[in-house]
């Protein structure tokens, strides 16, 4: 991958490594008390999680699928629900080891937990690749370049999120760039499908969008 790849790939595992565990912990807990603000961005997770399980077989058995950016691991329980073998990656291992506290442990033995890149190709082979938000911070090449790479080792499809470039999120965008601050998270950027499409090979078609409060994300389908 590229230099501007790996630099956003550490400000990420900086940012939810060190700085946001426990926001995160308590936004997916869905008994934990938030703000308004969140309640609203855990709404339309939950939203997007269903929309993007609704793309796989209800039955996954015999399946092998990655979790790319598995975060607390609540994607990862629905797919080891659903019969997969899971593979949960997360670059933050701090998220990992939440992850796997909350896994129920009658699902153990169908999920194996990694820390690290989720693009290595020794991660091997898939049928399904999941990947939900953990995109949003790359640039159109960047994404063309990880679904090329994933694609190569995935036999069916892979189900992910972008951030949909509407005037919300530009204008929300433009105030990230103008006053940066350390502690913020990485900033995501807005991508338009018909500019995706050119930086990958494959077929790219838009399933759906979820737009609630401070949650806007759009979930799309790459198949090789």
């Amino acid at each position: 991958m590229a230099n501007d790849y790996v630099a956003i790939r550490d400000r990420v595992e900086h940012y939810f490594d060190r700085t946001a565990t426990r926001a995160w912990e308590r936004l997916t807990q869905s008994d934990a008390k938030i703000s308004k603000v969140r309640q609203t961005v855990r709404e339309g997770r939950d939203q997007m999680r269903a929309i993007m399980l609704s793309r796989l077989p209800e039955d996954l058995t015999g399946c092998r699928v990655l979790d790319a950016g598995c975060g607390t691991g609540l994607m990862t329980a629905e797919l080891a629900k659903r019969g997969a073998e899971v593979l949960a990656v997360d670059i933050s291992p701090q998220l990992i080891s939440v992850a796997q506290d909350r896994l129920d442990p009658a699902l153990r033995e169908k999920v194996t937990f990694m820390a690290g890149d989720m693009t290595d190709p020794a991660l091997g082979q898939f049928d399904y690749v999941i990947a939900m938000d953990s995109l949003i911070y790359y640039r159109a090449d960047d994404i063309g370049k990880i679904l090329t790479n994933l694609g190569a080792r995935t036999h069916s499809a892979i189900v992910f999120t972008v951030a949909p470039k509407t005037p919300f999120l530009m204008a929300f965008w433009g105030v990230g760039k103008l006053f940066p601050r350390s502690n913020r998270s990485p900033v995501m950027i807005p991508h338009a499908l018909e500019k995706l499409q050119k930086h990958v090979g494959g077929w790219l078609l838009r399933i759906d969008r979820v737009a609630v409060g401070f949650y806007i994300s759009e979930c799309l389908e790459y198949r090789p």
